[in-house]
């Protein structure tokens, strides 16, 4: 059973930074590509669709969005079966719960539904 668990999240303020780690287990870590997606509240309180933010070939290509890029940092350590989201200069649009997902797609990807396995998430709030 594929396991995802991501940390690191919490409450900063805008100009600072967090790190996030995604744990996995349960599946060949290196054969995955791995991504970071977030999602946030919608003016009815309801969750919007799941943005992408970043993602890791196993090859260690890296995908950013445009609105991280300079700022956010994908890593991954095979080793650890880990990865991470370096987070830098967080602005309050960058608030949400950040998710971790898992791909097997020949490809890596910034579509969430080429990715089969998500972690629970964790949040990330920024004030101003």
């Amino acid at each position: 059973q594929v396991q995802l668990v991501e940390s690191g999240g919490g409450e900063v303020q805008a100009g600072d930074s967090l790190r996030l780690s995604c744990a996995a287990s349960g599946l060949s870590f290196t054969e995955y590509h791995m991504a970071w997606f977030r999602q946030t509240l919608g003016k009815e309180r309801e969750f919007v669709e799941r943005e992408f933010v970043a993602a890791i070939s196993w090859g260690g290509a890296t995908l950013y969005h445009d609105s991280v890029k300079g700022r956010f940092t994908i890593s991954r350590d095979d080793a650890k079966a880990t990865v991470f989201l370096q987070m830098n200069t967080l602005k309050p649009v960058d608030t949400a719960v950040y998710y971790c997902a898992a791909s097997s797609y020949y490809t890596v990807s910034s579509l969430p539904n080429r990715y089969s396995d998500w972690g629970q998430g964790t949040q990330v709030t920024v004030s101003s």
